[in-house]
């Protein structure tokens, strides 16, 4: 007997799996901005115990400009992934995946979004990458870049333009089926 998957059930799967992934990086999002302030406005010790059992103390002890620094791009790019997961939950609930016709501006709009988020994870990522090892050079104790959630910048950035292109080969499937519609 052969089970045959659909395009469909597939969708669903991947639906079910962007609603997990994008509750835990708003999880995560919200623990970095949470432990973030909590450190700076009430206990200093919370830099030893950040989140997820992220040591910061070193870094916080000293500088806690630095300490502000590392910690926005550890936000800035769990808020970046957070809304790329927002978008693609947002696209296959609204249904506009029309797979009859591919080509069309809310998926080439889409598909432009998550190339510049992607980019921009990247680019956050490689810049605190770049601060924390300046910062582990000055003697400062730092954890490593994938315990900090700032690994893989490259990735981001090879992914970003990846999706870059392929945007551009929406928008021209688009001004094609556009004129085709219009010559019928």
């Amino acid at each position: 007997m052969e089970i045959k998957i659909t395009t469909t059930q597939i969708l669903k799967i991947l639906y079910i799996l962007s609603w997990i992934i994008f509750v835990g990086v708003c999880i995560d999002a919200g623990g970095y901005i949470f432990n973030a302030f909590f450190t700076l406005m009430v206990n200093p010790a919370g830099a030893s115990k950040f989140w997820q059992e992220i040591d910061l103390s070193g870094l916080y002890n000293y500088d806690h400009g630095y300490y502000v620094t590392v910690a926005l791009f550890m936000i800035i790019v769990a808020v970046l992934k957070a809304i790329m997961f927002y978008l693609i939950v947002k696209i296959l609930h609204d249904k506009k995946l029309n797979l009859a016709q591919p080509f069309n501006r809310e998926v080439g709009r889409f598909i432009f979004h998550l190339s510049y988020l992607s980019f921009g994870i990247g680019i956050f990522s490689w810049w605190g990458v770049k601060q924390t090892n300046w910062l582990a050079q000055q003697g400062v104790t730092m954890p490593d870049a994938q315990q900090l959630h700032l690994g893989g910048a490259d990735v981001w950035l090879f992914m970003g333009i990846t999706l870059f292109v392929i945007s551009q080969i929406f928008k021209r499937g688009i001004e094609i089926q556009e004129e085709n519609d219009l010559t019928v």
